[in-house]
């Protein structure tokens, strides 16, 4: 077993130290940094662009220097091999869990492959079976799923799982009629009907896989450490094959270890829930985490859209510590596949981060937690800040060029004020700014190279170091369009543009040159004339800002060819990129793969998988499963929508959806659909 977390004094006593120390790093080489940039400019700071220029670079400077220290120390930390108030050990003995530990496995979905998920819950509830301790959880599939042809999927998914492992009354499937408050909502409302059933849920996302060992472990450190009122995994990426999914899976487990480490070390028992991969205490979450509405008009505004950090928060207003489980395997998630869909995600993120504006003073919130509000805006605000920070390096460089420089600004001056330039200074400047986002990747392959010695697992140290520089190349490339793209969140969000809440792609399909090009032809044009501008009138600053602008110029060639599974896969026949999950596959992840190729559909009609609401109309058995689920069971049939259906007509999505609300209309058109005469019934399949 591992060693109990210390009494609250001593880890609060090394929390408050170790962010001292966290904050001076930060602030005081920050602030000197500034002082440095005024000092390199040729009013030293005395006009307002230099001035802009140099606050701006001192906050940025500022914001990497976070990422440089949290890497630095859970370098340190894992180099030493220090506990590090290391909450779960996964090298310990299985433990064994009591029986009134009664954990829900929570599997929120909205719109996705139903097969997916019914793989990936198979794979689970088998690794959960291996450890012997199955019986102290159950699973909920818990829906707000809009697309009727999906809806009946996922009844039959559930039905099939159900009989497949004996899981009656231990599987369950639940869909909201109405998706109120998305995600948070779905989570509100099993606590509200079955909450007080379970001392622990485990929330998971749709794409989400973990071993049944680690759940038990789970379980066992909130048994052991009652204070905790959240237990965070830190996940990692796999089942990805496009170019743009492999390099993030890849540095997200090559550089993550460190920097979970890292995080661990000033956070503490003040850590982040990340919404997913997750044990979380239902009590307190269920008295004390009811989400408020913020009030108002506007994006800022209404329900709170990223509500883990939120949730963390209260939770730990209210008394009880939240922890990352770093060092932990055997917890998974997917990647968004390409550029735009990691976008698409980011402008969801964008909206969401930036309601924590609104909550930083918030009564009753630590301090740590406010920081980490701010470092969320930032992970979006910065984008924009950069942006400003280059646009006013562009306009100090043109002002250079076209204005005439005054050498005797004051009258009766006997000598001229001569314009110093210091490269030896500029170039301290950018080696330290380079140092600070280079060196924690460096940290991270001397990690693995020669302290977890995982570099085998990745296909060799050749193979490591190429995938590192492979994975720094690409970085530099995407980070001038993520800058913008982010850039241009923050203002229409600020703007008052909300955002809208979409199923998230799950396969590699690759983007096509007319999704790319509806997508960046705006950046390419801000990159074309910002390019030109600066080639025309100053072309060696051109040159220093090249690496910005011709990523923007390429903004849609990157985002097709970084989508292309083809190249993720020849890449991974060269060893590029690989992860240990690939070359060694657990058994979780190796059973859903299995899963999902094998093709296991129950077809005794001529109609494909994907028609669910057709399949559940003419098919005996999925009309009656569908019925017996609906909550709705009285209600006259819908005349007008059974004759439109029985026309042939093509049914909207709301119309599909009127009819399977409607159980006497389901029983109606099924009747009806059998007695339909010779070809008449082909279109459903008989």
């Amino acid at each position: 077993m591992t060693s109990a977390v210390p009494a609250k004094p001593a880890w609060r006593f090394s929390a408050l130290w170790r962010r001292w120390l966290f904050l001076f790093l930060i602030v005081v080489p920050s602030a000197l940094a500034a002082s440095y940039m005024a000092l390199l400019l040729p009013e030293k700071g005395g006009t307002p662009v230099e001035v802009v220029l140099s606050v701006l670079f001192g906050i940025l400077f500022a914001w990497i220097s976070t990422g440089f220290w949290t890497a630095l120390f859970g370098f340190f930390v894992l180099l030493f091999r220090r506990s590090g108030y290391r909450i779960i050990d996964p090298q310990a003995p299985l433990p064994v869990l009591p029986e009134e530990a009664r954990t829900a496995v929570l599997v929120p979905v909205y719109n996705e492959d139903p097969r997916s998920v019914g793989a990936g819950i198979l794979a689970m509830w088998r690794s959960l079976a291996d450890t012997g301790m199955g019986r102290g959880f159950d699973f909920f599939i818990l829906s707000d799923t809009t697309d009727p042809d999906v809806w009946v999927r996922e009844e039959e998914m559930w039905n099939e799982l159900r009989e497949r492992l004996g899981a009656e009354g231990r599987v369950f499937y639940r869909r909201r009629a109405s998706n109120a408050k998305r995600k948070s909502g779905n989570v509100a409302n099993f606590c509200r009907r079955w909450g007080r059933n379970y001392r622990y849920m485990i929330v998971l996302d749709a794409d989400s896989v973990m071993s049944g060992d680690t759940w038990v472990r789970m379980v066992d450190a909130m048994e052991r450490h009652p204070r905790i009122g959240i237990l965070q995994t830190p996940p990692k990426g796999v089942n990805r094959e496009t170019l743009i999914a492999r390099v993030q899976q890849f540095a997200n487990s090559l550089y993550g270890p460190v920097f979970a480490a890292g995080q661990n070390f000033w956070q503490l028992g003040d850590a982040q829930y990340w919404g997913h991969n997750a044990i979380i205490r239902v009590e307190p979450f269920m008295r004390h985490c009811e989400l408020p509405r913020l009030p108002g008009r506007g994006p800022l505004s209404g329900e709170i859209l990223s509500h883990d950090f939120v949730e963390s928060a209260l939770m730990r207003r209210a008394g009880y510590e939240v922890w990352l489980a770093y060092g932990v395997g055997g917890s998974y998630e997917e990647t968004p596949p390409t550029l735009i869909d990691e976008l698409k995600r980011d402008r969801r993120w964008c909206q969401g981060n930036l309601q924590h504006l609104r909550l930083i003073f918030t009564y009753g919130f630590f301090p740590t937690h406010r920081a980490l509000f701010i470092n969320g805006i930032l992970s979006y605000g910065s984008a924009l800040l950069w942006l400003i920070f280059l646009a006013a390096s562009s306009i100090q460089a043109l002002m250079d060029v076209l204005t005439v420089p005054v050498y005797f600004p004051e009258h009766n001056m006997q000598f001229p004020r001569w314009y110093v330039w210091s490269p030896e200074w500029a170039l301290t400047l950018l080696s330290c700014t380079a140092l600070l986002l280079f060196l924690p990747k460096l940290l991270c392959l001397v990690h693995a190279l020669l302290v977890a010695r995982t570099g085998p697992s990745y296909g060799g140290t050749a193979r490591v170091l190429l995938g590192v520089v492979g994975e720094t190349l690409l970085s530099v490339l995407l980070a001038p369009i993520r800058m913008i793209c982010h850039s241009r969140f923050v203002v229409v969000t600020l703007l008052g543009w909300g955002t809208s809440w979409g199923a998230q792609s799950r396969d590699d399909r690759g983007t096509t040159w007319g999704e790319a090009l509806q997508a960046h032809w705006w950046a390419v044009a801000v990159g074309l004339v910002w390019g030109w501008l600066l080639h025309r009138v100053t072309p060696s600053f051109f040159l220093w800002l090249l690496p910005v602008i011709l990523p923007l110029v390429l903004s849609v060639p990157i985002s097709v060819f970084t989508s292309r599974a083809s190249l993720g896969r020849a890449a991974r026949r060269l060893g590029l990129f690989d992860i240990p999950e690939e070359r060694r596959v657990p058994q979780e992840l190796a059973d859903k793969a299995a899963e999902l190729k094998e093709r296991r559909h129950y077809a005794p009609l001529s109609l494909p998988e994907e028609e669910g609401f057709r399949r559940a109309v003419a098919d005996p058995l999925l009309n009656v499963l569908h019925i017996a689920l609906n909550r709705r069971r009285r209600g006259p049939v819908i005349p007008e929508r059974v004759e439109r259906a029985l026309s042939g007509a093509v049914l909207s999505r709301q119309e599909k959806m009127d009819l399977l609300n409607s159980p006497a209309s389901m029983r109606e058109l099924h009747r009806r659909v059998w007695m339909l005469p010779g070809d008449a019934g082909a279109p459903w399949g008989l």
